[in-house]
């Protein structure tokens, strides 16, 4: 019995070991035979040798208490009663060490469970965060080609502006030009108009002229 318990301590120490230490894939091997065992009726059968060896500790536990205390009646125990107490005091240390592996095994193995879900969660959040960066660098990209476009625009149009603030002044010269014009034209028939009614008396004049003359003559 005592063989056996050291046995199962010493395989529970090297799987605690391999859980806590990452040589190579071992931990991989370790964590993948865990699960198998937590699978099927292996939680149940778990259970039930961890009850066993509960009541076989107790029962240790309870003989050695008695042979304790039959020693303190006596004063003195017999080599056959040292020898089953040392026994059973080792046996219930293997038992009781044996029990506290199994739960620091099965709380490393939830804890590395639990470790590889974050991590996992980490790398897809790293990956969204990634993709959120590069994103946020074409956004920026795209904002910087439109602000390099809006300026150019903006020159453009200061351009438009000038050039159309020259036509408009360009445009106001010629109307006053056209404006000079018509009032240059409107002068000249006006002076047309005088020359040919100062013409028009001439011709009158003319006649009454010519015609006075040949009265005198006839």
């Amino acid at each position: 019995m005592i063989q056996l318990l050291f046995m199962v301590v010493l395989v529970e120490g090297v799987v605690a070991l391999l859980l806590m230490l990452k040589i190579g894939p071992l931990r991989e091997l370790v964590m993948k035979g865990l699960e198998q065992v937590k699978m099927g009726r292996g939680p149940a059968t778990v259970k039930t040798i961890a009850c066993t060896m509960a009541v076989i500790l107790a029962s240790s536990v309870t003989g050695i208490l008695k042979i304790q205390n039959k020693g303190v009646k006596l004063g003195t125990l017999s080599p056959m009663e040292q020898v089953l107490w040392r026994t059973q005091l080792l046996e219930a240390s293997l038992i009781g060490f044996s029990l506290f592996l199994g739960f620091v095994i099965d709380c490393l193995h939830n804890y590395l469970n639990k470790l590889m879900a974050l991590k996992s969660v980490v790398g897809d959040s790293k990956k969204d965060v990634e993709k959120l960066q590069k994103e946020h660098r074409q956004f920026k990209e795209k904002e910087e080609k439109a602000t390099k476009e809006i300026v150019l625009l903006k020159e453009e149009i200061s351009k438009l502006k000038e050039n159309l603030k020259k036509l408009k002044l360009e445009s106001e010269e010629k109307d006053k030009k056209v404006q000079s014009a018509e009032a240059h034209v409107v002068a000249l028939q006006k002076q047309s108009e005088e020359l040919l009614l100062e013409y028009d008396r001439l011709l009158e004049d003319n006649q009454n002229l010519q015609t006075h003359i040949l009265g005198y003559k006839g």
